[in-house]
């Protein structure tokens, strides 16, 4: 199996007993180099560094709440973090958060092409277009565009840094005039060591499944379910093909949190503490989701179905899926049930949670999994030992992921990790 981790440059557990020592330093960024080691003593394929520019003041038109439960601020820029990880591992892959929307193409291209340079070939860009409107004001944008049309500036935007990178150290000229984007003379940047950067990409609406299945090589995929995973990377596959991509080409990952134990029993009761329906908890679900899909949830009522005629120009993903699952139900029972950022509920022993995923991958297909904890404010050293010295040497046992890394770029040593 493909593995990554998507961390948050956040502080991580600050306010729990699993708290390090360091919480009040995490904005050095220390704890995130020393996780990336770790990853790489696991021999992960790849960390991924989420990114967000703005306080969310969704819920209740205040960043009161959101500085209660830190799921999306304090945050720091995850590219100097990315050069710090490059400095301190050999093998790890890197995978930055840019967005289409916030930057100007040569600026986005020159410094993911200094990246793959820094990192001998191991930089990936995880390609987004935005949707909150306090970050396009922070550039100097009145508000976003609409859905779809963000989706076709970041088609155009992605021809024309493929442009500049294969311009990249030859000094050769860029002519491009478009619909959104020009540029014109010559592009000043490091070749990146491999091309470019690996590509990923979440797509959940018809329109970012398209622009995912026209360009990722590593796809994040948050469907509930074995059925909707199925599905979901059925999708992806069939617009591969569309758009003249062989389907193998592209890793399908499927976000998961997995809560272990030493017995069944202790997993199932850390998991039901996890996500008791707390004051806390139910508070961090409804900022989480009013800031991730642009509505303020703080104005609906828990005890009621998403109302069936609310939109949003944020993640129409999430805001599909909380419709989905409060059919006959309620917002409350929703948000008392699970994360919202994962595929499966992996729950056991590193061994039954191994058969999970496997019969997971059976049935699904897929390519593998990306490891989250949530955001701001959860992720400790002691849950990365769970699963770096649990769930993985578990994996790596039954011959399901890798034990050493494959010689080259990150392109290459994800080509050499799927079997076949």
């Amino acid at each position: 199996m493909t593995l990554g981790w998507f961390v948050n440059f956040m502080p991580p557990a600050w306010n729990t007993p699993w708290a390090g020592p360091d919480v009040a330093r995490w904005a050095d960024g220390e704890f995130y180099v020393e996780m990336a080691r770790a990853l790489e003593r696991a021999r992960l394929d790849f960390i991924m560094l989420e990114d967000s520019s703005v306080v969310p003041e969704n819920h209740g038109g205040s960043a009161r709440t959101e500085f209660m439960v830190t799921t999306k601020a304090p945050k720091n820029d995850p590219l100097p973090l990315a050069g710090a990880i490059a400095a301190a591992t050999s093998d790890l892959g890197i995978v930055t958060t840019m967005s289409t929307s916030l930057y100007p193409p040569a600026h986005l291209a020159r410094l993911q092409a200094t990246l793959d340079v820094l990192s001998q070939g191991r930089a990936g860009w995880n390609v987004v277009t935005s949707f909150e409107e306090q970050a396009a004001q922070n550039v100097g944008l009145e508000s976003l565009w609409e859905h779809d049309e963000r989706y076709d500036r970041a088609a155009e935007f992605m021809d024309l840094v493929r442009q500049l990178w294969r311009a990249a150290g030859s000094g050769a000229p860029v002519e491009h005039a478009g619909r959104y984007f020009s540029a014109s003379g010559r592009f000043d940047a490091p070749a990146p060591p491999q091309g470019s950067p690996v590509l990923c990409q979440a797509g959940g609406s018809p329109r970012g499944l398209d622009f995912a299945a026209d360009n990722a090589e590593v796809v994040v995929a948050v469907p509930h379910g074995l059925e909707a995973m199925t599905a979901y990377r059925r999708a992806v596959r069939e617009r591969m093909e569309r758009f003249g991509r062989d389907p193998d080409s592209c890793r399908i990952l499927f976000m998961v949190t997995p809560v272990v134990g030493e017995t069944d029993a202790e997993a199932r009761e850390r998991r039901a503490r996890m996500w008791a329906p707390t004051d806390r908890n139910l508070l961090r679900k409804v900022v989480f989701a009013s800031n991730t899909a642009e509505i303020d949830f703080a104005a609906f009522d828990l005890d009621s179905p998403v109302p069936p005629d609310a939109t949003t120009n944020g993640a129409q993903s999430l805001l599909d899926q909380l419709k989905e699952k409060t059919r006959g139900s309620s917002l409350r029972q929703a948000f008392s049930e699970d994360g919202l950022a994962e595929s499966l509920p992996l729950v056991g022993t590193p061994e039954s949670v191994v058969d999970q995923m496997e019969e997971a991958m059976d049935v699904v297909g897929g390519d593998g999994f990306l490891f989250f904890h949530g955001g701001g404010g959860l992720l400790s050293r002691r849950y990365l030992t769970d699963v770096l010295d649990g769930i993985v040497p578990e994996l790596q046992r039954r011959g399901l992921a890798q034990t050493e890394y494959a010689p080259g770029t990150l392109r290459e040593k994800l080509a050499a990790s799927v079997p076949g």
